[in-house]
């Protein structure tokens, strides 16, 4: 998982953890395989699936890319979690 703290104007917002839905989306996609998803977006197997386990945080453009193929906004896809 994907730790992150922020200061905003010298205040420590709580630490929080960037959770995707990715591989619960690709099984709710006829069982879309880690390789077919990487093909659509661009990417190796292996970057979906650090992905998933949240060893890689995707940049904007492929986020966006993988939010799209599911036909989902970004935030259903990627989200903070307290």
């Amino acid at each position: 998982m994907v730790l992150c703290s922020v200061a905003t104007a010298g205040v420590l917002v709580t630490e929080r953890r960037l959770v995707n839905n990715v591989r619960t989306l690709r099984f709710m996609t006829r069982e879309m395989t880690q390789a077919e998803l990487g093909d659509r977006i661009g990417v190796t197997r292996q970057t979906v699936a650090a992905i998933e386990a949240c060893k890689y945080s995707p940049s904007l453009e492929c986020a966006l890319r993988i939010a799209e193929v599911f036909g989902k906004p970004l935030e259903d896809v990627f989200h903070w979690q307290l």
